[in-house]
């Protein structure tokens, strides 16, 4: 396993593997790896001939400082990790070798896709994420890059992104990855307290219950008003959003009918720690 640093590094090693013919596939991460990160490099090695996993805990996607601050690093965690799955390249840059000397973000609006539900939660979030992942994929010029459909609605926003700018690549969307219980993993779970992690699995169990009403006739709009009584009333949970989507638009179901892609999503706050998660309908 090779680690590089620096972007003009890494242009250099990976055009040589190119060059060579190889389809080099990339796992865009923040660190603090888990099972759910290594199911994406699995996804990746299936794919590709070259795997490229990045670790960039990215500034300007967060919109609390404190968020920021408590994202947690496990650099030799992840490296190993990363190691016992076989990835090729780690690229670890700086702030300076992503951004440059100005670290700004540009203003994205794809409609639906970027003002609902997480752009709504989080203004300015789906700028800073388009910022970092049209520079990494300008770095890595990968030929796939794998992202997780726990963060489904981010996913919908890079698939436009990579459909706008970079119209060769594409973009793969590797399954959610659940622990043991059904919490959906995420960097953050290690932030829930054991005793309050019941009440984090309060949303997994809404979502459940929605994507089996789904399957009759006219019980989906009651589910879901079911349940987001049911979660607004409970104490322990701090409500941002419980709704169905089409997940191609992030627009709200309109109607009882559902497709593919059609899903039910979640996002509120648990212990102070922010989560969301979804499920197929």
């Amino acid at each position: 396993m090779v680690i590089i640093h620096a972007a003009p590094e890494l242009g250099e090693f990976l055009q040589n593997l190119r060059l060579g013919g190889r389809r080099i596939g990339f796992v865009p991460t923040m660190g603090a790896l888990h099972d759910g990160h290594a199911s994406l490099i699995r996804c990746a090695k299936r794919e590709t001939d070259v795997v490229v996993l990045s670790i960039f805990v990215n500034p300007t996607q967060f919109n609390e400082t404190a968020d920021f601050t408590n994202y947690p690093k496990t650099t030799d965690a992840d490296l190993n990790l990363a190691r016992s799955e076989k990835v090729d390249v780690v690229f670890s840059p700086q702030v300076a070798d992503v951004y440059g000397n100005e670290m700004r973000t540009e203003p994205t609006d794809y409609g639906s896709l970027t003002a609902a539900f997480e752009g709504e939660s989080r203004p300015g979030h789906f700028d800073g994420v388009v910022s970092v992942v049209r520079r990494l994929f300008n770095i890595v010029r990968p030929d796939v890059a794998f992202f997780g459909e726990k963060d489904l609605q981010q996913l919908a926003v890079i698939r436009h992104l990579a459909k706008l700018e970079f119209p060769e690549l594409e973009i793969f969307g590797c399954s959610l990855i659940r622990d043991d219980d059904g919490l959906a993993l995420s960097s953050r779970n290690t932030r829930i307290p054991r005793d309050q992690r019941s009440h984090a699995l309060e949303l997994y169990k809404a979502l459940l219950e929605v994507a089996e009403a789904s399957k009759s006739s006219g019980s989906l709009q009651a589910a879901i008003d079911r349940n987001l009584t049911r979660l607004q009333r409970n104490e322990h949970i701090e409500l941002e959003y419980f709704a169905a989507v089409d997940s191609k638009n992030f627009a709200v179901l309109q109607s009882e009918e559902t497709s593919n892609q059609s899903f039910a999503i979640v996002a509120a706050v648990v212990a102070g720690v922010r989560l969301i998660d979804n499920c197929r309908l």
